[in-house]
């Protein structure tokens, strides 16, 4: 009897199980809950989905259902929900990508294939997930994003049934920063500038929320304002960040991992910013060029947060010095 290769192998597995396994979904508690319980009939329902990132109290990565009724977009997990008004919804958009199968362990499982079965079992382990984004206001007028993974073909329908109803536009704060008092150690992240090139709302999505998060957990930082945020207490952020694309390169995440080494180099998935932060007095106004390239094993929308990375990394930088710089500077 001949011995199976590791590339056979492989081939067996993807066979076998092409069916993803699913995780049990951590407790949540719920964003908003006034239409997490509607008795509303649903317009449209996914029972297979799975929350990536934008509910700020379900834990990326989750699976449950999302639900679309005429009053509300609601994500269930086992242990909690998370609804958003279906009047607070600005804007849906629908895409695709291409994932491991078992994602980390399908990943581990690669790796103890011989014979180079590992890097052929990537071509293979693989099935296309659509991406559903959906752009809301918060309940201060905020700009929010949640992204979703569906099965193939469901965020095209889910698309449709949000087109029954008409949307808002986000109503973007009126604050008068001249003359209101500053919130000390507080900044306030602008809407991206995307016109330097078509990129998908997921990864538009994804770069600001991660952002918002990552400055959030920043050192010194109070309190992050989101694009039209206004809490009614007339404050104003001490700083002001803003970030405009120079170029996107979308790569292919399975493409990398069949190549093994090679594709540290061959279909990276890159975005470049400008990284423009200023301060309330006028007195700073910095510019930094910054690059995010997803390489080897990983996927293309993991590039979102090492630009939120990168970004907060060279934000806190640019406080100190400028603190120091403060300290040292003899007074008038």
């Amino acid at each position: 009897m001949k011995a199976i290769t590791g590339v056979s192998l492989a081939f067996i597995l993807h066979a076998s199980f092409y069916a993803p396994t699913f995780v049990s979904a951590a407790t949540s508690q719920p964003f908003t809950q006034e239409h997490a319980n509607s008795p509303t009939a649903a317009v449209w329902q996914s029972t297979q989905a799975e929350h990536v990132y934008g509910f700020p109290e379900i834990n990326h990565n989750k699976k449950g259902t999302l639900t679309l009724n005429p009053n509300a977009l609601t994500f269930t997990a086992k242990s909690g929900s998370a609804s958003v008004s279906r009047s607070s919804v600005t804007a849906v958009s629908a895409g695709n990508q291409r994932v491991e199968i078992w994602g980390i362990p399908g990943k581990l499982l690669r790796m103890t294939i011989p014979d180079g079965g590992g890097s052929a079992a990537a071509a293979v382990m693989h099935h296309r997930v659509d991406l559903l984004t959906v752009e809301f206001n918060d309940n201060k007028g905020g700009k929010r994003s949640a992204v979703f993974f569906l099965p193939a073909n469901e965020a095209e329908h889910a698309l449709q049934n949000f087109a029954l109803a008409p949307t808002l536009n986000r109503q973007v704060s009126d604050t008068n920063c001249q003359n209101a008092p500053i919130e000390p150690k507080s900044v306030l992240v602008s809407a991206p500038d995307w016109s330097n090139a078509k990129v998908p709302a997921a990864y538009r999505a994804l770069v600001y929320e991660h952002l918002i998060d990552r400055l959030q957990h920043a050192r010194d930082v109070e309190h992050v304002y989101r694009d039209g945020e206004n809490d009614g207490r007339g404050t104003c952020p001490e700083y002001t960040v803003h970030i405009s694309l120079v170029t996107f390169k979308q790569g292919d995440s399975v493409k990398r991992a069949a190549l093994g080494s090679i594709g540290e180099f061959v279909g990276t998935t890159q975005m470049k910013f400008d990284v423009t932060i200023t301060d309330a007095s006028g007195k700073l106004n910095i510019s930094k060029q910054i690059t995010a390239t997803m390489r080897g094993e990983t996927e293309d929308t993991d590039v979102a947060d090492q630009v939120a990375k990168t970004v907060a990394k060279r934000y806190v930088a640019i406080l100190n010095r400028a603190e120091k710089t403060a300290i040292n500077t003899p007074k008038a």
